[in-house]
C-alpha cells in the first residue's frame, strides 16, 4: 500500500512536470472527470486510473453566485415524507450558463415544475405523510425536542401508516401518540397530557391512539423515571437546587422498596419534592406541585402519608 501511494506520488509529480513517465515525452496530461483517470495526449496510455479525492465534495447552488458553496446534498431524513431523496425543479429562469431563458421556455418550465410538485405527492400516503412531518417540526419547536427524537417519532408515525391504524382518526392523534411513546422510550419527561395540550386534542382521545397503537404494534415502553420527574417539576415551580437534590436522594431511597411498585411516577416525585420543601422551610402548597406534576391532590396527600411512614420505620428514626 505504501508503495503503491510512493507510486501515485511520483506519477502525480510527472504530471504536474507535463512528462508523461511512460513515453518520457513531454505532452499534454488530461483527465476524464467521470472517472478520475489521468490520460497521456501523446501515447494515449492510462497514467492514473483511480485517484483519491482528497478535496471536500462542493457544488454551487447559484450561478450568480460562483463563490457561495454549498455540500452535494441535504442527508436523507424520515422526518420528510420523501426521505429527502427526491428532486426538485428549481425557480431560477436562467439556464447553466448563466444567461436569462426567453419567455415561451420560462413557461414551459414553469408547467414542468407544477407536473413535477404534483407527481411527488400523487399518493394519499405522501400527502398523508406531508401534512404529518409539518405538524411534527411544530411540535419539535415547542416541546424543545432534540433530531434524534423526530427521527424516532418519523419512524414510528411511518409503522402505524403502514399498518393503517391511522384511518378513522387524526393525523394529529397519531402524530402525538408516536411522539409520548418516542418521549417514553427515549426517556424524555413528556406527559400525555402536555402532549395533548400542545396538539389541542383531548388528552382521552389521544390515549384511545396510545393503547391501540401498543396492542397493535406490539410495544414496550420504559417507565416514566421519577427522578427527571423531579427536576421538571422543580424547575416549573422554582424550588430550591438544595431541595431537588435531597427529593432526589428521598426518591432513590423509595425506588429500593416495594412501595413505588404500582404508584404514579408523577405522584411520587411531587411528595418526595413537597417533603424535601418542607424540611428546608421552602414555602409551597400541595395544590401547586399537584398542578404541575399532573395528579390530584388526594394522590399526592396518599402518597405523602407512605412516604412518611417510609421514613419512620428506617433505622435511626
Amino acid at each position: 500500500m505504501v508503495e503503491k501511494n510512493k507510486m501515485n506520488q511520483k506519477l502525480v509529480n510527472s504530471y504536474l512536470s507535463v512528462i508523461c513517465p511512460l513515453c518520457n515525452k513531454h505532452s499534454n496530461i488530461i483527465t476524464d472527470q467521470n472517472s478520475g483517470e489521468l490520460i497521456c495526449t501523446t501515447c494515449g496510455s492510462v497514467i492514473i486510473d483511480n485517484t483519491e479525492a482528497t478535496r471536500s465534495e462542493w457544488t454551487t447552488s447559484n450561478i450568480q453566485e460562483l463563490d457561495f458553496r454549498d455540500r452535494t446534498g441535504a442527508p436523507t431524513s424520515l422526518a420528510k415524507y420523501d426521505r429527502g431523496l427526491s428532486t426538485v425543479i428549481g425557480k431560477m429562469d436562467k439556464d447553466a450558463s448563466g444567461r436569462q431563458i426567453d419567455l415561451a421556455m420560462k413557461n414551459r418550465i414553469g408547467r414542468w415544475r407544477t407536473w413535477d410538485a404534483r407527481s411527488q405527492t400523487n399518493d394519499s400516503s405522501k400527502r398523508n405523510l406531508q401534512s404529518a412531518f409539518i405538524h411534527l417540526y411544530t411540535l419539535k419547536d415547542v416541546l424543545g425536542l432534540p433530531e434524534s427524537t423526530i427521527e424516532k417519532i418519523a419512524y414510528l408515525y411511518r409503522k402505524i401508516q403502514e399498518r393503517k391504524l391511522v384511518k378513522g382518526r387524526t393525523i394529529k392523534g397519531a402524530l402525538a401518540v408516536a411522539s409520548y411513546i418516542a418521549c417514553r422510550e427515549l426517556g424524555i419527561p413528556r406527559t400525555l397530557k402536555e402532549i395533548a395540550k400542545i396538539s389541542n386534542l383531548k388528552e382521552k382521545e389521544i390515549a384511545r391512539i396510545y393503547r391501540t397503537v401498543m396492542f397493535e404494534l406490539d410495544l414496550k415502553v420504559p417507565q416514566v423515571d421519577g427522578l427527571k420527574e423531579i427536576i421538571k417539576i422543580g424547575n416549573i415551580c422554582g424550588i430550591s437546587e438544595r431541595s431537588k437534590r435531597r427529593a432526589v436522594k428521598m426518591m432513590v431511597t423509595v425506588t429500593k422498596t416495594e412501595i413505588s411498585a404500582g404508584k404514579n411516577p408523577m405522584g411520587l416525585a411531587g411528595a418526595v419534592l413537597y417533603l424535601s420543601c418542607k424540611e428546608y422551610d421552602e414555602e409551597i402548597t400541595q395544590n401547586k406541585i399537584a398542578e404541575v406534576a399532573g395528579v390530584t391532590e388526594v394522590t399526592l396527600r396518599h402518597d405523602i402519608d407512605i412516604i412518611l411512614d417510609l421514613i419512620k420505620t428506617m433505622p435511626g428514626n
